[in-house]
């Protein structure tokens, strides 16, 4: 009786976690999207390649958490490990009011970044193993319709008051910091207790046996990252919008793509996965790469559409395979190790992208960000596991 009530607690905590990511991923979006690069250059008149730097400082501790919070996860309550999280993404935005040298920017950006990470992890580990592809569609539905909005509604408030947009940020952040209080005092998954050490060897063995999902894993964010810093500038700049027209831009994609994630995750259960992987990067390689010819506002917004669906059919497949190779009773542990895996692209590129658009053309990181992604559909198309026809891979544990 007992035990049952602590799984119904467990599952009516779901929509608070829902409801908290919404908020985290809303202020990360506006944050790392609009406000630190518009911010940055306009307010603080700081070039590319700090802004980048900023970005990727908030990436890099975000990594570097992953894995210890996955292991913690495991052993310590959720509403600790997510509080104390919230704490420092609070902290971390509090901060960039007095954040007038390029060090403060780049500190304040990296102490954000820590804070990010746990409740991520936490909603992963409540996916259900038969429907990976389908409720990982409903979770990066959450993740974007946050992510997209933060940026539309920080494009209009920054032309608005910038300071406003900046109380905004942490008012909503503190929101979500008062909110992760709630969160049950339970772990968020009963375990099997291992020895830590084994755990990694465990999780090293699945990674050998995953070696050929490493390039896509690092690459996709490796391209994404890249283009963090320079997005809004080369909109305006190149493309020739207004912020009303970025906006209208991030929205048409994100809502595609926010759109798409559900009936594409039930797609990809039902019909497999490898093909929706290889035509989604290539159809989003070759659309970054047409953005490069400069093209008029109307057809950019197409673009942004293909992009948002391409996207779509990308993300639910992707992580119901990483999923695949979760040890058992081991979620927490499992995806902080994918998670860190992954957010090496996201750690360096941001900076890449920052530092090229400085020394050559925003147009060029964006084309070079094109090309990754078609590399990437063009060496899958070769992959071999049997994971691709809807099999699970060698020796993969359900």
């Amino acid at each position: 009786m007992k035990t049952a009530s602590k799984q119904s607690l467990l599952l009516s905590d779901m929509p608070l976690h829902i409801a908290i990511l919404f908020l985290v991923e809303f202020v990360r979006g506006a944050a790392l999207i609009s406000f630190l690069p518009i911010y940055g250059e306009q307010e603080l008149g700081l070039d590319l390649d700090v802004i980048g730097a900023a970005i990727t400082a908030s990436f890099v501790t975000d990594t570097v958490v992953k894995l210890a919070i996955g292991y913690l996860l495991d052993k310590l309550s959720v509403r600790a490990i997510v509080s104390i999280g919230s704490l420092f993404s609070l902290i971390g935005i509090a901060v960039l009011q007095f954040a007038d040298a390029p060090w403060m920017f780049i500190s304040a950006a990296a102490v954000y970044g820590v804070g990010i990470s746990p409740l991520w992890i936490v909603c992963l580990t409540k996916v259900r193993e038969d429907r990976r592809a389908t409720q990982m569609g409903f979770l990066y539905t959450v993740w974007l319709v946050g992510l997209g909005t933060g940026p539309v509604v920080t494009n209009l408030l920054l032309d608005y008051d910038r300071e406003l947009t900046y109380w905004v940020l942490v008012g909503v952040t503190l929101v979500a910091a008062l909110l992760s209080l709630c969160i049950a005092g339970d772990r968020s998954v009963r375990v099997e207790v291992v020895p830590f050490r084994r755990q990694l060897s465990i999780l090293g063995s699945r990674l050998r046996e995953m070696k050929l999902l490493l390039p896509g894993m690092v690459l996709q964010t490796l391209a994404a990252g890249m283009l963090m810093p320079i997005l809004p500038s080369f909109a305006v700049n190149d493309l020739g919008m207004s912020a009303n027209q970025y906006s209208l831009l991030l929205l048409i994609g994100g809502g595609c793509t926010a759109i798409g994630l559900i009936p594409m995750g039930k797609l990809s259960d039902a019909l497999g996965k490898k093909w929706f992987l290889i035509i989604g990067f290539l159809l989003f390689g070759a659309v970054m790469f047409a953005l490069t010819v400069k093209p008029p506002v109307g057809l950019a917004m197409l673009c942004a559409l293909v992009l948002g669906f391409s996207y779509a059919a990308v993300l639910p497949a992707w992580n119901a395979l990483l999923a695949a190779y979760i040890p058992p009773g081991q979620q927490g542990l499992g995806w902080g190790v994918l998670s860190t895996v992954e957010g090496i692209g996201g750690m360096i590129g941001p900076y890449i992208g920052g530092v090229i658009a400085t020394g050559f053309s925003q147009s060029s990181v964006v084309g070079l960000t094109g090309i990754l992604f078609i590399f990437i559909s063009t060496f899958y198309v070769f992959f071999p596991f049997r994971l691709f026809r809807g099999e699970e891979p060698p020796h993969a544990v359900r």
